[in-house]
């Protein structure tokens, strides 16, 4: 089913800001969408979003699940509800992508990549890094063996303090499954092994720190070993304090190390250190790398929804929530703890 023209008809669960700031201005410059609904708890709210991007229709969940004129639904909801919405959706015949985390658990990703498989629909994630030019790039170098042998990954993912305490789902754990690690570790852990491609986790050992008022950690520290002794590590925070928000990936091979960002890499070759970056896409009219990866992302998913391409069930989520699973339990129980296979 599509819209006048061709166009592939979409429709947006959520108003929070990853839907206004990326998803929503994205779609809506598209000729080849037609931008059809979009829902959200706060109806005030939804139809101010609706009038800003000319959406014409306000639905509620329900509603936007079984309308019949919709081929595809952005998932942009808290995280506690991405799985139940996404599998109501694609039960119903849509092709979705869902928002980081997938879920907040094993088995509820599980039941998400399942409930596509059962519905013969795609399924997509919302991991806008992986389509980085700079990450796709750093990917390709550790694949073709730029950086010898990887002995070691380090990911710091620092947010700076606010004035005022952050408030909402995220503070409560029974609706957010956690706090740092499941908020910004989970897309710095993915980033992380998705540049390795995906190698399994066997064992990991965390601490987490949060402070008296939340029941949800707001620093995290986390060392893990991965297959083939490869090092992970990822300091994430929700208070650091300086001048800016702290985000770098380190990669240390035999042969090589990379940096990012901006990617730097440097190769060992006849007795010295050279330049190795390669040459990468930049983004265009000034764009930031972080709207690039949406901009590319949203370029898939409409192909798909479009029929001229085909997703990959995103089956690697179910080994990454089992890994934050066990770092939350290693964390609780203050010992190194194996990752369930």
């Amino acid at each position: 089913m599509t819209g006048k023209g061709g166009q592939v008809r979409i429709g947006v669960i959520g108003t929070g800001a990853i839907s206004q700031l990326m998803h929503l201005p994205i779609l809506s410059e598209r000729p080849d969408v037609e931008l059809a609904a979009v829902c959200g708890p706060d109806e005030l709210k939804v139809r101010s979003v609706a009038e800003r991007f000319g959406i014409p229709q306000v639905l509620v969940d329900e509603a936007m699940v079984t309308a019949q004129d919709i081929d595809g639904v952005v998932v942009a909801t808290p995280s506690f509800v991405h799985e139940a919405i996404a599998a109501k959706c694609l039960e119903q015949g849509k092709d979705v992508l869902v928002e980081r985390p997938l879920a907040l658990s094993p088995g509820g990703a599980r039941w998400v990549i399942d409930a596509a498989r059962d519905a013969g629909r795609s399924l997509v994630l919302g991991m806008a890094h992986r389509y980085q030019s700079d990450v796709m790039a750093l990917r390709r170098a550790v694949a073709d063996g730029a950086l010898g042998t990887i002995g070691a990954v380090r990911v710091t993912w620092l947010n700076c303090a606010v004035r005022r305490p952050r408030s909402g789902w995220r503070r409560r754990a029974l609706e957010s499954g956690g706090g740092v690690l499941i908020d910004i570790g989970v897309p710095a852990l993915d980033l992380a092994l998705w540049v390795l491609g995906y190698p399994g986790v066997e064992r990991v050992s965390a601490l987490t720190l949060g402070d008296e008022v939340d029941d949800v950690e707001e620093d995290l520290h986390l060392h893990a070993c991965a297959e083939g002794g490869v090092a992970i590590s990822l300091s994430a925070s929700w208070r650091f304090h300086g001048p800016d928000d702290q985000h770098r990936l380190e990669i240390f091979g035999s042969r090589g190390t990379a940096v990012m960002a901006p990617l730097s890499i440097h190769r060992h070759e006849g007795g010295r250190t050279i330049d190795a970056t390669p040459r990468f896409p930049q983004p265009s009219g000034g764009e930031s790398m972080f709207t690039s990866g949406y901009r590319r992302l949203l370029d898939r998913f409409v192909a798909i929804v479009a029929g001229r391409a085909e997703a990959e069930p995103p089956t690697e989520q179910v080994a990454l929530m089992r890994l934050v699973e066990a770092a939350y339990r290693s964390a609780q129980e203050g010992r190194e703890v194996t990752v369930s296979a």
